[in-house]
C-alpha cells in the first residue's frame, strides 16, 4: 500500500526562479515566494535535501513575508561540483554570500534561517561583512558547529569502544551505496535515523522522496565535510542575534550541539526545545519553526509585524 505525503509537503509554486552564479563559477537554483514588497526571510536547506524540504514552513511565512530558498550545490536543480576540491564550508558561505547579493538589496537584511548543512552555511560565513551587512538576525535548526561524529546517536550507545561506535558512524556517514526508489524498508531506517518515533507516514514518505533525491556523489561530497567540520569560529563572529532549535529526540544533531551553540554565540536569542521530534524539524514541527522565524524577524527587520504564534515549549537564555 503506498503512502502519500499531505499535500502540505508539496513545493509550493514560487513568484520567481532564477540562478546565481557562485563565485567559482556553479549555478545555484533559487526560489522566491510570498509578497514581492515585504521582509525577506531566506532558508538554507541541509545535507542531502533541497528547496523541498521548507515547503510547510514556506506556506506559513508567504503571507507576511518575502521568503527566499535556494538549493545548496549539488541538491535539487543546482549545478553538481565537479571535483571533491569543490566541496567545503568555504563554499558553503561563499554561496550564501552570492544568494544573498543576488536577492536582499543593498541597505536591507533579512532573517537567515539554516537547518543541518544549512545552519552549518550560516556558521561559516560568521564574521564576513558581505553577509553580515545584509543579515538581520539568524535561526540555526536542528545543527552543530562540529564533533558531528562523536555526537551521533544513529547506533546505540551500547556498541562499545566509543572508537569503533565512531569509526561506524563514519562509514554510515560517507556511504557511496545508491538509494535507489523509496520502499517500506528504506522510509523506516530513514525515519529511525532522521525523524523522531511519532512522525506519521506521509511526513516520512515526504521526508525520504527529498533525501533518496539527492545523488549519490553529493551526498559523499558533502559527508566528507560533515565528518570533519569545524565552525566554531565563525559561530563566534555570527554578531547577528541568533536562536537556536533542536527536537528532543534528534540522533544526528542532537541538544548537546545547540546547548554548545548557544553557549558560543555572541548574541544568543533563546534554545527551542521541540520535544519528541527527530533531526528534520522544519517537517516535523513546520508551524513551531515558522513561528521561530516570525518571532526572530518581528523583533528585527523592519516592517515586520508581530502576531500571535503556537505555544510552544522554550528554553530561554538570559
Amino acid at each position: 500500500m503506498s503512502v502519500q505525503p499531505p499535500a502540505d509537503y508539496e513545493p509550493p509554486v514560487p513568484a520567481e526562479e532564477f540562478g546565481v552564479l557562485t563565485a567559482d563559477g556553479l549555478r545555484l537554483h533559487v526560489e522566491v515566494h510570498g509578497r514581492p514588497d515585504a521582509p525577506t526571510v531566506v532558508l538554507a536547506h541541509g545535507w542531502t535535501c533541497s528547496t523541498a524540504f521548507w515547503a510547510p514552513v514556506i506556506r506559513r511565512l508567504t503571507d507576511r513575508y518575502r521568503v527566499v530558498a535556494y538549493d545548496q550545490r549539488g541538491h535539487g536543480r543546482s549545478e553538481i561540483p565537479p571535483s571533491r576540491a569543490r566541496y567545503s564550508t568555504r563554499v558553503l558561505a561563499d554561496d550564501l554570500a552570492a544568494v544573498l547579493h543576488r536577492t536582499v538589496p543593498a541597505g536591507e537584511r533579512a532573517v537567515l534561517a539554516g537547518h543541518s548543512m544549512g545552519g552549518m552555511t550560516i556558521m561559516a560565513a560568521g564574521g564576513r561583512a558581505e553577509v553580515a551587512e545584509r543579515t538581520a538576525a539568524a535561526v540555526l535548526v536542528s545543527t552543530g558547529p562540529g564533533e558531528l561524529l562523536a555526537e551521533l546517536n544513529v547506533l546505540p550507545g551500547s556498541l562499545r569502544p566509543a572508537g569503533l561506535r565512531r569509526l561506524l558512524h563514519r562509514q554510515l556517514l560517507r556511504s557511496r551505496m545508491p538509494l535507489g526508489p523509496v520502499t517500506p524498508v528504506s522510509r523506516a531506517a530513514l525515519k529511525y535515523a532522521t525523524m523522531g518515533p511519532g512522525s506519521p507516514a506521509g511526513q516520512a514518505q515526504a521526508t525520504a522522496r527529498i533525501v533518496h533525491a539527492c545523488p549519490t556523489s553529493v551526498r559523499a561530497g558533502w559527508a566528507g565535510v560533515l565528518a570533519r567540520l569545524d565552525v566554531h569560529a565563525g559561530l563566534a563572529r555570527l554578531a547577528a542575534p541568533t536562536a537556536v532549535v533542536v527536537g528532543t529526540a534528534d540522533r544526528l544533531t542532537p541538544p548537546v550541539h545547540a546547548h554548545r551553540m548557544v553557549s558560543e554565540l555572541p548574541d544568543p536569542q533563546g534554545l527551542l526545545l521541540l520535544p519528541g521530534v527527530g533531526h528534520m524539524a522544519p517537517l516535523e514541527r513546520p508551524a513551531e519553526v515558522a513561528a521561530e522565524i516570525h518571532r526572530m524577524a518581528a523583533a528585527y527587520l523592519p516592517g515586520a509585524s508581530f502576531t500571535a504564534e503556537p505555544e510552544v515549549e522554550r528554553t530561554v537564555v538570559a
